[in-house]
């Protein structure tokens, strides 16, 4: 993408044809909208060596929808009791997912997309969101605003896998909190917690397989709903209903590396594998998503994809930032849309 003006069109599949205008040298188009047939919307993972899209229906479903990178649907996998978080692991053959109503971690094949294991977690551990470094597959955890929450470990290197909960030192989580990590076996793995009045994030490198605290820092601000972390390992990228712009972040010290003003809303941050495109999803009229280059001064794409909102933690890239996965839902939430915007 480059900053040359260009009209592209988006379809969308509840609301007609869509005009869009963006910053890109080169016109980008979307598939139809694909409906998911979940009641709620989870997580969404991007496979590039299958050109599959993996999307969770959240705790109160069960069940993941598989598409390819043109919207349609491969396969609707049952039985996942909650399924939220997912992680792929290194070599792209298995798929983790987070039963959050189910007290366990599921492995799918990613060939066959059948389920061919599952890891108990405990019960009333409420395994939510996921993450990996190397072999560890990483899972934040814990079911009420108790402060029970919790980041647990599934060790993937031994057969059968090994799982322990609240590995987290000394950090205290209301409830399950978000992860984000670099595919690195040393991390750096990110703990936040989601949505409350002050959201405190946790950085840690990953040493013997054990987590070890870099920093904690509050500056995300209150009523945090995602975050991201760059390849490299080092910026951390937030979301957080009370601010209008997306701040970053040094993940060695949580201090601040710039911001990304956008409007009113954030709802979803997503980092392109190449690290080249950060991609912001707001829940605001007109432009539903703004592209920057990072460090980059204005967006050099703002995209219209919908009539209804982007999904909190509704976004993701393909590996060269080829295509942006966009879930949408109803202003009051409700079953997601997958809309794919191909470059």
């Amino acid at each position: 993408m480059h900053r040359q003006s260009v009209l592209r069109r988006v379809s969308a599949v509840c609301a007609g044809t869509l005009l869009l205008v963006g910053l890109t040298a080169t016109a980008a188009r979307a598939a139809d909208g694909t409906a998911l047939g979940l009641p709620t919307y989870g997580a969404m993972v991007v496979d590039d060596e299958h050109s599959l899209v993996f999307v969770s229906g959240g705790p109160s479903s069960n069940g993941i929808v598989v598409t390819d990178f043109d919207g349609r649907v491969r396969k609707t996998i049952g039985r996942q009791y909650g399924a939220t978080g997912m992680a792929l692991n290194a070599d792209r053959t298995k798929l983790y997912a987070a039963l959050a109503a189910g007290d366990a971690i599921s492995v799918i094949d990613v060939h066959t997309l059948k389920e061919i294991d599952r890891y108990p977690t405990g019960s009333r551990t409420c395994p939510t969101h996921l993450a990996r470094t190397g072999d560890n597959i990483w899972f934040g955890h814990g079911c009420d605003d108790n402060w029970t929450g919790g980041v647990g470990r599934l060790d993937t290197a031994v057969s059968p896998a090994t799982v322990q909960t609240s590995q987290q030192g000394e950090a205290r989580f209301l409830r399950a909190p978000i992860l984000a990590s670099a595919d690195d076996a040393d991390g750096p793995l990110v703990a936040s917690q989601l949505a409350l009045s002050r959201s405190t994030s946790w950085a840690y490198t990953v040493d013997d397989n054990a987590l070890v605290a870099r920093a904690s820092s509050d500056a995300p601000g209150s009523n945090l709903v995602d975050t991201d972390v760059d390849a490299t390992g080092e910026l951390l990228y937030t979301a957080s209903r009370s601010t209008n712009d997306f701040p970053a972040y040094e993940t060695e010290d949580l201090v601040g590396r710039g911001a990304y003003r956008v409007g009113q809303h954030p709802a979803a941050v997503s980092i392109s594998p190449d690290d080249q495109y950060l991609a912001l999803g707001i829940q605001n009229p007109g432009d539903d998503v703004l592209v920057y280059e990072p460090g980059g001064v204005l967006p050099v794409d703002r995209l219209d994809v919908t009539t209804d909102v982007v999904a909190l933690r509704g976004l993701a890239w393909s590996k060269y930032a080829t295509e942006l996965f966009v879930i949408t839902v109803g202003a009051n939430g409700g079953s997601p849309t997958l809309r794919i915007v191909h470059f």
